[in-house]
């Protein structure tokens, strides 16, 4: 058989000289490798797979586990409650938070009547629970402070008398170690911010009543945390970790958030390290769901979001978890945030889970010295949320060597068979592996043709209202290409070899890069590298208890459904997490900006969720008889979609009331005014400012307002801060694409005040400002340094400006009520040059979210005119840009003592 064999044509060498020794198949076999002519095709068909069978039995699997997931995921409570939550006292607390509407800062919606709608009913608990063994104190803070964060690429962020309600549950003898429950009740300014957050704040009342209610104390105290500065930027948290006395006590803290809309909260952050953290949510949690994926994921931040648990770390450096729901993240921030969206089984489970981790942490012996406990991470994961599993992460590098090494004395195994002298079979194994890759090199590049193919067509985002379109297109393609690929290596590279030999080989090829995977991301102390230990475990285990069948009857009915079997699993696993990129990513596309091309980014997620789905289905591509028919199929429905996506069946958004997939768009009436050197107006304009935050732009809307198209496109001023547009947060690197039509001026009837109070140079040479700003709750302030000059310091955080965008500065500033003017400060270095084209621009600019000056006649027509499918976010906003001029500096008097 030598002789037969080609470089072209790889004759294997590497299976166990006995592995067919015993069966019909080989004994028309003459060399003592096991490889031989085949004298009757019909005998090599009978140890080979039928092209339906196989197709069918991975569909159906396929198909199970899938169903499996989502049977899971639609199971919000197992078992009958224990009572101890009170589901329905909660919703009515929800009802009632959302029943006043948005409640961005500042507006009496936020910092009257939801305070005093939760002081009404926290004093409620507490003289219910006066007879009982716990005191509750009660402490409405209003915080003022400053610092700079590295979210959006940086900023720096100032907040004055921003509300918390901070209420201390401790034994009546008190208690000098707390937990800290934490909730936000404001709203972004458009949203009734049902998920997020006044259901984690209604399922904090009622969390607090059965902890008050409690006949046995507790041994160590909870903070429950209502913070009234979530939405802007993380600020009450922030007040209260670095100012409020309580939060020296603090040991740790759990922290309720949302990124989507109901569902199942999950648990996708913990720590830093405090292992113990995550024994006590295993152990006292009644419906379990956790990942140490979403953690090391959201951590790596290419999810652009942020909660209050970086506060609480990082200023606080205290550990925590971080709980979130993350369903339904299409409408998340929109006004289809309702209370009505909200199973009250999410927020029972939601409430005994809280309840439950809570009442175990405070009477936990670890709470009052943490610190002995804080080294080394878990690694934890739940299955179908039925149990979770947890163990140390120096458990889990031991687990992952020893299935490494397991691989490796697999294959060393077969190295060593005297068949396979001289590296016959890494050499074939290489090989082997190489087509694997090229085949998924060769298959990303068609993809994500098709995808920029369907983006230039203007079909981009059709998924986004039909999800399963995309996996018939993006995930037919991937597939089939790949099937494709495999089959013509079967059929022209491997001609001459023994289809179980390939079929062997193939498996032995998803062993080598699973556990190549599992290598790397050990070595990077990665506690996601359980996901490819299961990968290998199990699949390795499988094969060998199957080894005896496969080598008698070959590719039996019978070895593949037990094979596939052995797969469960991990693959179900797998199959969840699959889910939970999907479930995040996919309603994020529809908010990551005008610059990323969604297609491109689905279709590689498809493609990487096709490669890895059927890493341990290559087995069957070489052990089926044939695979055209499968072919067949795949292309005819890859042909189907892309025609109906090409003709626009599929369009991106809908109105439905029962599942919307609104469009987001922002309005902004503004009127800009810009300075000059000598301080005088330069120009002014004003118009409806207009963004998409999604890669559609405006192209659905404008055959339903066709004022709005590309001739009033707005192109970026890169001489001035921020291009010149009043930006509420400095996302301008990902809507570069403005449309500005140009509108009357506005007149708020509160309008913003903004003036230097004083400039000198100082006895080190800066040129030191004052200025002063009064203006509505929300406010920016751009600065953007010359060439030659430098920022130097300011009054914001801890004086040294920290977060430079590209040469520009960016603060956000908030109040709550009845805040004094907002006064700062800043220091530059002037142009060793002396130019006097100026040392900095400066530009501020005014938000409008509620109140009489939120909507003008023209915004509130042009909002009409939107269809039921968009959403458009709409405020005021008034802004002035101005360049501080620099010459006559000897004319500047200098002062030592900096006043």
């Amino acid at each position: 058989m030598e002789s037969d064999t080609t470089v072209r044509r790889i004759k294997l060498h590497t299976i166990q000289n006995d592995i067919f020794k015993d069966s019909n198949y080989a004994h028309n076999r003459h060399d003592k490798n096991g490889y031989g002519d085949i004298e009757k095709k019909s005998e090599v068909n009978s140890y080979l797979l039928r092209e339906g069978v196989a197709a069918l039995l991975v569909v159906a699997f396929i198909l199970v586990l899938w169903g499996l997931v989502h049977l899971s995921l639609q199971q919000l409570v197992l078992g009958r409650s224990t009572g101890e939550f009170n589901a329905l006292r909660a919703r009515k607390h929800l009802e009632s938070i959302t029943s006043v509407g948005p409640r961005p800062v500042g507006s009496v919606e936020n910092e009257v009547m939801t305070v005093g709608y939760l002081l009404a009913e926290i004093e409620h608990i507490r003289e219910e629970s006066m007879a009982g063994p716990h005191a509750i104190t009660v402490d409405v803070q209003r915080p003022t402070g400053s610092f700079s964060i590295d979210f959006l690429g940086g900023f720096t962020s100032y907040y004055d008398k921003v509300t918390n309600i901070a209420v201390k549950l401790e034994p009546k003898n008190g208690a000098q170690h707390l937990m800290l429950a934490n909730c936000h009740f404001d709203s972004v300014a458009n949203s009734p911010g049902a998920s997020d957050d006044a259901v984690s704040c209604a399922v904090m009342l009622e969390v607090l009543h059965s902890l008050a209610n409690l006949s046995t104390p507790l041994l160590h105290g909870v903070v429950f945390l209502f913070n009234g500065a979530e939405e802007n930027v993380l600020q009450a948290s922030h007040g209260f970790i670095t100012q409020h006395p309580w939060a020296k006590k603090v040991r740790a803290f759990i922290n309720l958030e949302a990124a989507g809309v109901g569902g199942k909260e999950v648990v996708f952050q913990t720590g830093p390290e405090n292992p113990w953290l995550v024994q006590a949510y295993v152990h006292a949690a009644k419906h379990p769901f956790a990942s140490v994926v979403g953690q090391e994921v959201f951590q790596s931040g290419v999810i652009p979001s942020d909660t209050d648990f970086r506060i609480y770390r990082d200023f606080g450096n205290i550990p925590g978890i971080d709980l979130a729901f993350i369903e339904n993240g299409y409408i998340y921030h929109t006004k289809y945030d309702t209370a009505d969206r909200i199973l009250t089984d999410s927020i029972q489970r939601a409430g005994d889970n809280i309840l439950a981790v809570l009442k175990h942490l405070v009477m936990s012996e670890k709470l009052a010295d943490a610190s002995e406990y804080r080294h080394g991470n878990m690694v934890f994961f739940d299955l179908l949320g039925l149990v979770v599993v947890a163990y140390p992460a120096r458990v889990g590098t031991i687990i992952n060597c020893i299935v490494t090494m397991a691989t490796f004395f697999y294959l060393g195994k077969k190295c060593m068979l005297p068949s396979n002298m001289g590296g016959r079979y890494i050499r074939e194994l290489v090989y082997a592996v190489g087509v694997a890759l090229l085949s998924w090199l060769v298959t990303l590049l068609s993809v994500l043709i098709v995808a920029l193919l369907v983006t230039l067509l203007g079909r981009s985002m059709f998924w986004y209202n039909h999800f399963y379109a995309s996996i018939c297109l993006y995930g037919a393609a991937s597939t089939g290409k790949m099937i494709l690929i495999h089959t013509l290596a079967k059929n022209l590279y491997y001609g001459n070899v023994q289809r179980l030999e390939l079929g062997e080989l193939f498996f032995d090829v998803s062993l080598v890069l699973w556990c190549c995977a599992l290598v790397y991301l050990t070595q990077q102390g990665l506690c996601s590298a359980y996901v490819p230990m299961l990968m290998v475990a199990f699949p390795l285990t499988t094969k060998l208890l199957l080894s005896r069948e496969f080598k008698q009857r070959g590719a039996s009915v019978k070895y593949s459904i037990l094979y596939l079997v052995g797969l469960a699993l991990p693959y179900v696993h797998f199959m969840f997490l699959i889910w939970v990129v999907f479930e995040i990513f996919t309603p994020i596309l529809g908010r990551s900006g005008t610059e990323i091309p969604p297609d491109v980014v689905l279709a590689s997620l498809i493609t990487l969720g096709t490669f890895l789905l059927s890493s341990y289905f290559m087995h069957f591509i070489y052990l089926a008889r044939s695979t055209k028919w499968i072919l067949t199929v795949l292309g005819t429905v890859f042909v189907v979609v892309f025609i109906l996506v090409s003709c626009g069946v599929f369009f991106p958004y809908s109105s439905n009331s029962y599942s919307p997939r609104p469009k987001r768009v922002f309005l902004q009436h503004t009127t800009r005014t810009f300075h000059g050197l000598d301080g005088q107006v330069a120009y002014k304009d004003s118009g409806l400012w207009i963004n998409s935050f999604d890669y559609t732009a405006m192209r659905h809307i404008t055959p339903h307002i066709p004022e709005i198209n590309d001739t009033i496109r707005k192109h970026c001023q890169e001489d001035l801060p921020f291009c010149g547009f009043p930006w509420f947060l400095p996302v301008k690197f990902l809507v570069k694409k403005n449309w500005y039509l140009p509108a009357e001026e506005v007149s708020p009837k509160f309008p913003m005040e903004f003036k230097l109070l004083s400039k000198y140079k100082t006895e080190w040479g800066t040129i030191r400002m004052s200025f002063e700003a009064k203006g509505p709750s929300h406010m920016s302030l751009y600065l953007f340094p010359h060439s030659g000059a430098t920022l130097t310091s300011w009054s914001f955080g801890d004086g040294i400006p920290q977060f430079d965008l590209s040469g520009e500065y960016f603060i956000f500033y908030s109040h709550g009520l009845e805040a004094p003017a907002w006064n700062f400060w800043l220091e530059i270095q002037p142009s060793s040059t002396g130019s006097e084209e100026g040392m900095i621009s400066m530009a501020i600019s005014s938000h409008y979210f509620f109140g009489e000056d939120k909507l003008t006649p023209q915004l509130e027509v042009m909002l009409q005119r939107f269809p039921l499918w968009a959403f458009p976010s709409s405020w005021l906003d008034f802004s002035g840009i101005d360049f501080t001029k620099i010459f006559l500096i000897n004319h500047i008097p200098t002062l030592s003592n900096g006043s």
